[in-house]
């Protein structure tokens, strides 16, 4: 192994050599998303300065934004104390971050008055069809 990569060691990756990843937006902390990195994608995320994730369902990286075009330009790489969790300041260029057209994934939000459900909080600023190449 190239030691160029050896920070990468540090990290505590689980038993299918994955680590999750929390996306923070540099300025407002808003939480955009959480993923998953295997040790290529957090090695390209430094190299290119751009989020790449593993796709668990896709089997293969992928570079956050290169179907929508809303990329995430990393600012800061952390890990936590545990060594088994990696946090991602970016910033969201295009402001979108969640497939839904919505600014951040975590729009649904619990509420217990009544009859406890999920409701959706924050609005769709762009419909995926106009997000998404067919």
């Amino acid at each position: 192994m190239s030691t160029k990569n050896k920070w990468l060691n540090r990290i505590k990756w689980d038993e299918h050599g994955l680590v999750p990843v929390i996306a923070q937006e540099v300025g407002s902390n808003d939480v955009l998303m959480f993923a998953w990195m295997n040790r290529d994608a957090l090695a390209r995320t430094a190299e290119l300065g751009q989020a790449v994730y593993w796709s668990r369902s896709r089997k293969k990286l992928w570079h956050k934004g290169e179907e929508s075009g809303h990329f995430q330009q990393v600012h800061e790489i952390r890990i936590d104390c545990d060594d088994d969790v990696v946090l991602l300041k970016v910033e969201q260029v295009g402001g979108l971050a969640c497939h839904t057209g919505r600014h951040s994934c975590f729009f649904n939000k619990f509420l217990d008055g009544g009859e406890p459900d999920w409701i959706e909080v924050d609005p769709v600023l762009k419909a995926p069809e106009h997000i998404y190449k067919k």
